[in-house]
């Protein structure tokens, strides 16, 4: 019998849906007949998401072009779709860096967005699902909370706190009918990181294919690749974890529990 992940004719919202990881999920969401509300800054690679779905599967995008670090931002995003039923967190990045290399000004402006994003967001929709008696919330996080270290302080700080809001929020979720669950993913082969490999493989050989070398470490000698992450982020919204909330999966290949991360 075929596991059905039950979630056609459902609404979801994704942040960070312009490129990467949230492009992927809101593509994986699409194929299993979701309709959408995709939120990013840049609204022409929001169009062009739209386009491009709205090409591909029987569903409906509409694009929110907003600066989610704000709170006028992501309050602009909960009242334009407040009947989703899926909300996935997946706006925001953070550099690597020691406490010296990260001022202060780009500390809080990374975390306006991939944290308090984040936290408001859930505060906004997990109302509005408690309202309706259901539910589901998935935060893209990152592995580098489970092991933090001193070469990404700001970014393991920040994924740190949120896997402890997650796992708080969500373990509160079955009295609400809703669930919260964390996704971790480790290195991850989107075009902002295959962009910062050719260039680094270019300035230290002078030959931009060999940036696959820098995957050697990785676990199977490569990083994961955008859909994996978007396979699982599909998996937890779906009916298949309906049981499931309050935890955090990790997609790393092993990483974290290998070595260093860096």
């Amino acid at each position: 019998m075929a596991l059905e992940t039950n979630l056609a004719g459902r609404t979801a919202v994704v942040t960070g849906a312009s490129e990467g990881i949230g492009r992927a999920i809101a593509g994986r969401l699409a194929d299993e007949g979701v309709h959408l509300h995709v939120s990013a800054r840049t609204a022409a690679r929001l169009d062009g998401l739209k386009e491009e779905i709205e090409a591909a599967h029987p569903v409906s995008v509409a694009c929110h072009p907003l600066d989610l670090s704000t709170s006028d931002g992501q309050a602009a995003l909960a009242e334009a779709c407040p009947d989703a039923d899926i909300l996935v967190n997946s706006a925001g990045a953070i550099p690597k860096g020691r406490i010296d290399e990260i001022l202060e000004p780009q500390w809080r402006a990374v975390w306006d967005l991939k944290v308090f994003s984040t936290i408001n967001l859930c505060r906004h929709y997990y109302a509005a699902m408690k309202a309706r008696g259901g539910g589901v919330i998935v935060n893209i996080i990152g592995n580098g909370g489970e092991k933090p270290v001193a070469d990404y302080i700001c970014g393991s700080t920040a994924n740190a706190a949120l896997m402890a809001f997650t796992r708080a929020l969500g373990g509160g979720g079955p009295k609400d009918g809703v669930r919260v669950v964390g996704l971790n993913p480790g290195p991850v082969a989107t075009e902002k990181l295959v962009g910062m490999m050719r260039k680094a493989a270019h300035d230290a050989w002078g030959d931009e294919e060999r940036y696959t070398e820098y995957f050697a470490p990785f676990a199977y000698g490569r990083a994961a690749t955008v859909e994996e992450i978007a396979d699982m982020a599909v998996f937890l919204a779906s009916d298949l974890s309906r049981y499931t909330t309050g935890t955090i999966v990790t997609v790393d290949g092993g990483m974290v529990n290998k070595g260093p991360l860096f």
